[in-house]
């Protein structure tokens, strides 16, 4: 392990333990038929300066954020994430939803034009927005579509549709939901599992099933659906999506601590917990889950999860992460 890779997973341990308990607050309306808040009320200071989004650490001149890459990826320093860019984007949405100024809307609005302009459209899989950097813990070298990028440009879109009255918008945000019907070999972000379609943030040739990304995937459906309650499509992919969700869920809990993904390919560790930020985001996402659909597992979950995160169990996932982190070449 080189001294730089060594410096850069301390600090983020460091900066992991320090995260706060409630990571977001949880909006109190999931439900209107006008999109207002996000389902977690992102603060545009604490992402821009990296607090809840290490990797950002520059923008472009519309303020659209780049993200720094992992250290365990050497072709580019600097990429536009769309993952990251959908959450500054809300966050400056926030923002505007506070102040109401038109300086803050127009900032908004970049970012709604920036997904906009950079969907990749097809007449099989829609709209995508795919990530231009290797995933080299998953053997992908990219570009690399995701459900999380998905969601996130529905998120964007739907706000500007809302805002602007540009139907332009809402028609790409209707666009983003065909990725979601077709299996990631066929470029699509689903996998299919025993459980149910997994709408997948890491698409690769074996099926990765990161947990918050599929949470996350399902946020941008809630938010089309209480835009436009009427489309068959939408309602059917979170159906099914959140009977996957609940039928899966067993298989995160570790009994101490909850796990990250459920990637069986054979050179990926064979349990990867999740690290304390990532235990804390499981509890605040199944918490919006269950308010937002009344199914008592995910509460219940949430609770399994909120008794496991004390210091003792932290040490316990923690020697199992770095021997995890060590077999993928990250430490």
């Amino acid at each position: 392990m080189t001294l730089n890779k060594k410096i850069f997973m301390l600090e983020k341990f460091i900066s992991d333990l320090q995260s706060p308990k409630n990571r977001y607050p949880i909006s109190k309306d999931l439900h209107s038929s006008q999109l207002g808040h996000y389902y977690f009320i992102f603060d545009e200071e604490r992402v821009a300066t990296g607090k809840d989004q290490k990797l950002i650490s520059q923008f472009d001149e519309n303020g659209i954020p780049l993200n720094k890459t992992y250290i365990d990826v050497s072709e580019k320093d600097y990429v536009y994430f769309p993952i990251s860019i959908g959450q500054m984007g809300l966050a400056v949405y926030h923002t505007y939803l506070r102040t109401k100024s038109i300086e803050d809307q127009d900032r908004f609005l970049k970012f709604v034009e920036w997904f906009f302009h950079h969907a990749t459209i097809d007449d099989e899989l829609g709209a995508r927005w795919l990530t231009e950097v290797p995933l080299p813990q998953y053997n992908n070298p990219g570009p690399w579509q995701s459900a999380f990028s998905q969601s996130r440009a529905i998120s964007i879109l739907l706000r500007g549709y809302q805002l602007t009255g540009k139907v332009k918008y809402a028609n790409y945000a209707e666009l983003a939901l065909k990725s979601f019907t077709k299996l990631v070999n066929e470029g699509g972000v689903t996998s299919s599992t025993d459980f149910g379609p997994f709408y997948e943030e890491y698409t690769a040739d074996i099926p990765t099933l990161v947990l918050n990304g599929m949470i996350f995937s399902l946020f941008g459906l809630m938010d089309y659906i209480r835009v436009f309650p009427e489309n068959i499509l939408a309602k059917r992919l979170f159906n099914e999506g959140v009977q996957t969700l609940e039928n899966i869920l067993l298989e995160y809990d570790l009994g101490y601590w909850s796990r990250y993904n459920l990637c069986k390919a054979e050179w990926y560790p064979q349990i990867d917990p999740a690290t304390v930020g990532y235990q804390r985001l499981h509890i605040s996402q199944l918490e919006v889950m269950y308010h937002y659909s009344g199914n008592n597992t995910f509460w219940d979950y949430a609770e399994t999860f909120r008794k496991q995160d004390n210091f003792s169990n932290a040490l316990k996932m923690y020697k199992i992460k770095y021997k995890s982190l060590k077999q993928l070449n990250r430490l």
